[in-house]
């Protein structure tokens, strides 16, 4: 049986070991699972929401940036948050509807917008959460949701960036997470 190879994570005070997993015959991921971890939630939300600008409302994807936006919300003294959907309930009237194509589910995923929620981001200042940004689709497809909804994107923030994200501008993030090769473990440049 070959060892599982683990990437040492520190962030937020605290360290994790990451299980090293392939997305394809390429590359692999140290795989960033927040659920569940309630430690490592909330030292992370504290000091990502210490380095937001003002925000009305934030907003993540269904399901990993949940427990995150839950905490940030409660820190920031917010009555309520967004959550786009990966499918489309029942109870949604009018929902926005964006494509997006992640590192880790490696096929289409859809997001959906209650127009409900539609309606209470009109015009308002929103912080787009998420766990990790890697290859910005998720954040891509969230800010296409906001924009046709007339919504002010104040803030794009994750725990990890990823790889080339962390070379980004435009978002706020805690740690670099690097990607690996599949066949060795060893990290990419």
């Amino acid at each position: 049986m070959q060892e599982e190879r683990t990437y040492e994570l520190k962030v937020s005070g605290l360290t994790r070991q990451l299980p090293i997993v392939a997305v394809n015959e390429e590359l692999a991921i140290a795989s960033f699972v927040i659920l569940g971890d309630c430690e490592l939630v909330c030292a992370a939300a504290q000091q990502l929401a210490t380095r937001l600008p003002s925000v009305d409302y934030l907003i993540t994807a269904e399901a990993k940036g949940i427990p995150l936006v839950q905490e940030m919300s409660r820190i920031l003294g917010m009555p309520s948050y967004i959550i786009a959907r990966k499918s489309q309930k029942p109870y949604m009237r009018n929902p926005l509807v964006s494509t997006v194509m992640s590192i880790t589910t490696q096929r289409p995923q859809t997001l959906y917008l209650d127009g409900t929620d539609m309606q209470k981001l009109r015009g308002k200042r929103v912080a787009i959460v998420d766990d990790v940004i890697s290859t910005g689709e998720s954040l891509r497809a969230m800010e296409e949701l906001l924009n046709r909804c007339d919504a002010q994107i104040a803030a794009k923030a994750a725990i990890l960036a990823e790889n080339k994200a962390a070379d980004r501008s435009d978002i706020i993030f805690l740690e670099r997470l690097p990607l690996f090769c599949a066949k060795t473990g060893e990290i990419l440049s």
